[in-house]
């Protein structure tokens, strides 16, 4: 069900809210807590409401989007509430301001909050300077972002870096965690070997690639380099450098990875760029400072850049054309050396 409410304040939304529950039997004592959406109006609103919707199915929460319009437009206050098949699990008010009311999306949302409930504070494109510093991420105990939405992703990461505070997140964090995974559990293997290096190759924008390096920096306590790959979406490869060979982590086509290891069979894992829905019931689930995150942020500046870099499976096909032209040079020339 979609309630439109033109014109309107947070107490008419409220004594609506009031109502649907009291007519449809729903009551806040499910809701585990807030989740406030800032957006522009206009930008792809509809797409982060969906992704916190499914979200929602694991926590429940009362969604608040915060869509600012046109700040020449005459102050106003239009909403929507969004319950039942519309809202997942949730309940969802979306607040689109306009004129000087697009400053104030503070003021409209602290009404709204469920009582005694955490507050989490989603930045879906693009995010402020400092997210802990904002009047809506001052309400929040968890701010979350993502660079990778943002026109300069490697530029928003180093802003992110530089104006963290505990209760920080963003989703290019996020997107790591089955690669963290895979890469912890490979060296759990033998041979028992301290790694000397580590390489990661990925897109040249991609913000992800430059926090892996960083967390793999961070916590082998070794330097890391960071390449542009020359083909491949997101992070391509990672390569973990040890005495006895490299632990090499291949995914060429952003779906399925190829481990390989010196003493173990060569196997192919599950590596899926993850959805926006997938990480954000991720960050739902913890509402504590992440350490972890904030020490690969600040091993960002300890990560060396490195020329564009092709994937271990380019270099085996280039050594293998290399390979099958250099054969014919090879039987031409002893012919004519037998004649």
């Amino acid at each position: 069900m979609i309630i439109d409410l033109p014109s309107t304040t947070t107490s008419q939304i409220n004594s609506r809210l009031v109502r649907l529950r009291d007519e449809g039997g729903a009551t806040t004592l499910g809701r585990v807590l807030t989740l406030v959406i800032v957006t522009e109006d206009g930008q792809r609103t509809d797409a982060a409401i969906d992704a916190a919707n499914d979200a929602s199915r694991e926590h429940p929460c009362r969604v608040i989007v915060v869509a600012r319009g046109a700040r020449q437009a005459a102050p106003r206050l239009d909403a929507q509430i969004r319950v039942g098949g519309d809202a997942g699990a949730s309940e969802v008010v979306v607040l689109r301001l306009y004129g000087e009311l697009a400053k104030e999306g503070a003021s409209c949302v602290m009404p709204l909050l469920l009582p005694d409930t955490p507050v989490v504070a989603w930045w879906p494109f693009d995010a402020p300077v400092s997210p802990s510093k904002d009047p809506i991420g001052q309400l929040a105990q968890r701010r979350i972002t993502d660079a990778a939405a943002e026109k300069n992703p490697i530029k928003a990461l180093e802003t992110r870096r530089a104006h963290y505070a505990p209760g920080d997140t963003d989703l290019a964090w996020t997107r790591l965690t089955l690669w963290r995974a895979m890469l912890a559990s490979s060296l759990d293997l033998p041979p028992y070997e301290k790694v000397s290096e580590a390489e990661v190759t990925g897109e040249a924008d991609s913000p992800s690639t430059d926090l892996l390096a960083a967390w793999l920096s961070d916590r082998l306590k070794v330097p890391a380099k960071r390449f542009k790959a020359t083909s491949g979406e997101g992070i391509v490869e990672v390569r973990l450098v040890r005495p006895s060979g490299d632990v090499d982590l291949l995914r060429p086509d952003g779906k399925v990875g190829t481990l390989s290891q010196p003493g173990q069979p060569e196997r192919r894992v599950a590596l899926q760029r993850r959805s926006v829905r997938d990480c954000l019931a991720e960050e739902l689930r913890r509402l504590d400072p992440d350490e972890v995150y904030a020490a690969a942020l600040k091993s960002l500046a300890k990560v060396s850049k490195g020329r564009a870099h092709a994937p271990k499976s380019e270099e085996q096909a280039a050594d293998a054309s290399n390979g099958e032209a250099a054969a014919p040079v090879a039987k031409k020339s002893k012919a004519k050396a037998s004649s």
